[in-house]
């Protein structure tokens, strides 16, 4: 049975949720399932933005026959070919074969690669700044490469100013039953799902993802759609704002994200002394995560929120610590730079992590370290917490 829900008086949500997937893109930790975007126009001729994920395209299809109530299908606007978003494209159009598919030539190329009708046909190709009138609506096509694949375009819709804004302002999370952000907490609910969605999707690519928001600051956007989470609809300088922070790379907040590797509890002991020093201190913000119980795409969205970072880290076999290695490599993976570091080492014969964090460190963009790397073999002594406590003193003095 259908299930759409409405915009405003002619546009209609017509996606789905999945609530059995538990990870995303078969690398990120979705506990609280994923909403699939789709919108319906119902204009003079008919439109539909973007197609949803096979999990929930047995609903998308009995949205569009609801909504179409007999009629044709007129345009399809392609903004990003991933199959999260394209995968029913190919079964929409044998549905609909009277329907024009819409994109770039890039669109286009790429679209071939995923159907088995005649793209060639099919499909209209239209370049930046170009319009396509449908009746009330005037929809203007903007390249936005690499946000977070090469192709990706978003819409804008003159009628109503909506950006169609493809994976930009997206967020993990199912929805529950409101589709417009402002009924849930920006604070608790939004903010922390959209950082771990852009710090692990579109991350790396955030000079791309600037260049997209400056163009967008000349339109009149009053609304945005985008193809995962809520439709954003009040106040959206807030939350423009939180994406133009993630795309310049600046932290959220002034505090200190610990990471610790410690297979005998010894240097977690290490960082909870700083830990502890730090609060008698007067520093507030602080959050320590045990990197061999926390997926590294938990942790980045943390890396990207903090201002600085304390990584400690065990030797392995003359090397880093496998968990925490695999924590940096994410961290190098998706282009973070900006932080302000401080480092612990332990071993019990031949510490060699403290390096090679160091070593890894240099190799980011705008990296700054904070304090005297402090070396612990195997476990805290009186002379260790000495150098712990001064590490204490310069991140707070950093901080302030």
């Amino acid at each position: 049975m259908y299930c759409v829900n409405k915009i405003s008086d002619d546009m209609y949500w017509i996606g789905g949720n999945d609530r059995k997937i538990t990870v995303f893109e078969g690398a990120i930790p979705i506990p609280d399932g994923m909403a699939y975007n789709s919108y319906f126009i119902d204009d003079e001729k008919t439109v539909v933005i973007d197609t949803v994920d096979h999990s929930v395209s047995k609903v998308f299809y009995e949205n569009i026959r609801h909504l179409l109530d007999g009629r044709k299908l007129d345009y399809v606007i392609v903004n990003h070919v991933e199959p999260d978003h394209s995968a029913s494209l190919e079964d929409l159009i044998l549905r609909h074969p009277e329907a024009k598919v819409v994109g770039t030539s890039k669109i286009k190329a790429m679209v071939k690669q995923y159907v088995c009708w005649d793209v060639d046909e099919k499909f209209m190709v239209v370049k930046e700044g170009e319009t396509l009138t449908t009746g009330r609506h005037s929809f203007t096509f903007i390249n936005a490469p690499m946000v977070h694949w090469p192709e990706v375009m978003v819409t804008y819709d003159d009628a109503t100013g909506t950006l169609f804004s493809a994976d930009a302002f997206g967020i993990f999370g199912a929805h529950n039953g409101n589709i417009f952000a402002d009924k849930y907490d920006f604070d608790r609910e939004w903010l922390p799902e959209a950082r771990a969605y852009y710090t692990t999707i579109v991350g790396k690519y955030g000079n791309f993802t600037a260049n997209l928001l400056k163009k967008a600051a000349g339109l009149d956007i009053r609304m945005i759609c985008p193809l995962h989470g809520y439709i954003i609809r009040k106040d959206l300088d807030k939350y423009i704002d939180a994406y133009m922070k993630w795309a310049l790379y600046e932290p959220e907040e002034k505090g200190v994200l610990m990471l610790f590797s410690s297979p005998y509890g010894n240097t977690q002991n290490a960082v909870e002394i700083v830990a502890a020093s730090l609060a008698e201190m007067g520093v507030d913000n602080m959050k320590i995560m045990d990197v061999s119980r926390k997926d590294p795409m938990e942790i980045l969205p943390e890396v990207f929120r903090y201002s600085n970072l304390l990584v400690a880290a065990n030797t392995y076999n003359a090397e880093i610590f496998i968990k925490m290695e695999e924590a940096l490599f994410e961290m190098k993976s998706m282009g973070v730079q900006n932080k302000r570091v401080s480092i612990i080492q332990n071993g019990s014969w031949n510490p060699a992590s403290g390096k090679k964090v160091k070593e890894f460190f240099e190799g980011l963009k705008r990296m700054t370290f904070v304090g005297d790397m402090v070396t612990v073999r195997s476990s805290v002594k009186e002379e260790t917490r000495a150098d712990l406590e001064k590490l204490a003193s310069d991140i707070a003095a950093d901080l302030r």
